[in-house]
């Protein structure tokens, strides 16, 4: 890997942004799908407001990070605050920008994505509740991709949407610990229930077989690394967290494969995790 390109693929955490796709796709299709020539738009569009945000989480943690992370690009030097500052910002608005292609609704939830990007940055270091922030982030997405389908935006996506956004408050809660010494909550882990929950309530009739399936890959996944910390002891929350994030895919898969072709749903979610998981061996995913 290129060494001058590196600090800014860590910057950008560019092992997440497949989950990111995920979001987007499978918002696109709870909205009806079609509108072909804006999902470029889609995608690129929430692809920059979420590596915009990663930059300024950096930006925002420039202290801490010095104390606690001196490895990072900004206190290790590769890279100044300065123009860190300055591609965050920048990237959030080419983001908004990109997205006015997708219609008014689309554009206006990207405004507020953007904003709780920004709310979530600056906070997460000192507000307990932050990792609620981080949710809507991603329940954000989902709005913007569902507005985008040829059905806009709809109860399935928002409900779907609100069950990921959960999800990722409960891994949320498990990386605060990613920092610190001690021993993860258990709290958390009910949250990474909720898609399998929301999925098992609402798919019925043909249905509720595919939702069965993915339901159980997705608890096993799950269960595999909140065992982790059910038992306790030392646990590598970088890790757990890491996997759990790659766990995203599997939740966007979850709620679209009972809509869609089996064959289809699956090459297009299975590709994505493992996209994550290769990615994330060359470039931290936290």
């Amino acid at each position: 890997m290129n060494q001058r390109f590196r600090p800014l693929l860590v910057l950008g955490r560019v092992s997440n942004l497949p989950t990111v796709w995920s979001n987007c796709l499978a918002g696109w299709w709870l909205g009806g799908g079609g509108n072909y020539s804006k999902l470029p738009f889609l995608l690129l569009g929430v692809s920059l407001l979420y590596t915009g945000g990663m930059f300024l989480n950096d930006a925002f943690d420039e202290e801490f990070d010095r104390l606690r992370r001196p490895e990072r690009p900004i206190p290790s030097g590769k890279i100044s605050a300065a123009l860190v500052w300055r591609c965050g910002f920048g990237l959030l608005a080419s983001g908004i920008f990109l997205l006015l292609v997708c219609g008014q609704l689309a554009a206006a939830a990207a405004v507020l994505l953007a904003i709780f990007i920004v709310l979530y940055d600056f906070t997460h270091k000192f507000f307990t509740a932050s990792p609620w922030l981080m949710g809507a982030c991603r329940f954000w997405v989902y709005v913007i991709a569902g507005a985008t389908g040829t059905d806009g935006l709809n109860g399935l996506a928002v409900y779907s949407g609100a069950a990921l956004a959960l999800y990722v408050v409960g891994l949320s809660c498990v990386a605060r610990r990613e920092s610190t010494r001690g021993r993860i909550p258990l709290w958390p882990l009910l949250l990474l229930t909720t898609p399998v929950i929301l999925a098992l309530a609402i798919n019925a009739g043909p249905f509720r077989l595919p939702a069965l399936w993915i339901s159980f890959v997705l608890g096993l996944w799950v269960v595999r690394y909140a065992r982790l910390i059910i038992l306790g002891g030392e646990t590598n929350a970088a890790w757990i967290v890491s996997n759990l994030l790659a766990g995203i895919v599997l939740v966007d898969w979850l709620a679209v494969a009972p809509q869609l072709r089996p064959w289809l749903s699956a090459l297009v979610f299975l590709l994505l995790f493992a996209l994550t998981k290769w990615i994330q061996k060359f470039v931290p995913a936290t």
